[in-house]
């Protein structure tokens, strides 16, 4: 016998908008329910219908926590939420012992604007804790590595991918990018530049109070007209994306100095140095002249750069400070954490750096 048609059913009670549309019969008849294609669309008002989705979204909201791991709401033990990687900052080292504490005042800054997160640190060689000792004290989990270093080099390409797969698959890595170029890098250059003297930009309604709302420039005292410029003192690499890189980041501090030029110069291993880089700049009729160190901390050629110029007679009138522990330094060594782990990776990558991968 067929069943009958649709139309001759009994008449079903109106349901409301916030009623659950769980399988009926449970706890009444018991017996087993089934879909009915036919039912009517139940919301007869989009006002309904909104008051649904509301209702099922606070629902579904109810079993997340505010910082986005799932609440437990079955009354078992609550699985253990998956940590953010390891942010392991990678820093070259040096025999200074301010570059050690400038570094830990770095590493300070990033802790506070990143409350939770395991940061770490690292040493490419001579100073500890080395990079391969951090390593091994992480034990297995995951960690991205962040280099404290501003251009692309022997260190990038080489050196970080040897420590990381010295450790896996015990412990799953990413490398980030180096720190540079990057306007935030930028930023703390002009930061320090202003610090040790050179005039805020006058084009900067918010700069115009240091006289009284007049400039530098205003008062015929501004070094960066005709005759001004910036050496932008590196350490140097015989890699020519090393340079490449240092360029780039001249280029964006002049832009941010409204055309004011800024030649690169190294400490080894390129040209020019910073003398030369002083005396070809003198040639040009640029006497007046600020080398800004282009370093993440004191250390041996950071001295070097900063005391090239003395004895010239076109020497600079301002020497600034390494980049240190400047906020936009912190803010930068998120970024790169950030990005290195939003970068795409390939499903067999994925499947060995997720957070419910086992290590082998």
């Amino acid at each position: 016998m067929s069943p009958p048609h649709p139309a001759a059913r009994e008449p079903r009670e109106p349901r409301e908008p916030w009623e659950s549309r769980e399988p009926r019969g449970s706890q009444e008849s018991q017996e087993p329910w089934e879909p009915r294609d036919e039912e009517p669309f139940p919301f007869d008002t989009a006002g309904q219908l909104f008051a649904r989705i509301t209702e099922r979204l606070g629902h579904q909201l109810s079993h997340v926590t505010r910082n986005g791991t799932v609440r437990n709401t079955s009354g078992d033990t609550p699985a253990s939420p998956c940590p953010a990687p390891t942010l392991l900052v990678v820093a070259h080292g040096s025999r200074d012992p301010r570059a050690l504490r400038t570094i830990t005042a770095l590493l300070d800054r990033v802790r506070e604007l990143r409350p939770g997160l395991d940061v770490r640190l690292g040493h490419i060689e001579l100073n500890e804790p080395r990079l391969p000792d951090t390593l091994a004290a992480l034990g297995a989990g995951r960690a991205v590595l962040v280099p404290l270093l501003l251009s692309r080099g022997v260190h990038i390409k080489r050196d970080l991918p040897a420590f990381a797969a010295a450790v896996a698959p015990r412990l799953r890595t990413r490398i980030a990018a180096p720190l540079g170029p990057h306007p935030l890098l930028v930023e703390a250059l002009y930061a320090r530049l202003v610090e040790a003297g050179w005039p805020m930009s006058p084009t900067n309604p918010t700069e115009r109070t240091r006289h009284g709302n007049r400039t530098d420039r205003d008062l015929g005292t501004d070094p960066t007209g005709h005759d001004a410029a910036i050496v932008l003192a590196a350490a140097g690499s015989r890699d020519p994306e090393s340079a490449a890189d240092t360029r780039r980041t001249a280029l964006m501090l002049s832009e941010r100095l409204g055309g004011v030029p800024v030649v690169p110069a190294y400490a080894s291993a390129a040209s020019p140095t910073v003398p030369e880089a002083l005396r070809a700049l003198a040639a040009r009729g640029r006497h007046r002249t600020a080398i800004a160190s282009y370093f993440t901390a004191p250390g041996y050629f950071a001295t070097r750069s900063a005391a090239a110029g003395s004895g010239l007679v076109t020497a600079p009138r301002l020497v600034t400070a390494p980049l240190g522990a400047h906020p936009a330094m912190a803010r930068l060594l998120l970024h790169r954490y950030d990005a290195a782990l939003a970068a795409p990776l390939t499903s067999a990558l994925r499947a060995v750096f997720s957070c419910r991968a086992r290590p082998s």
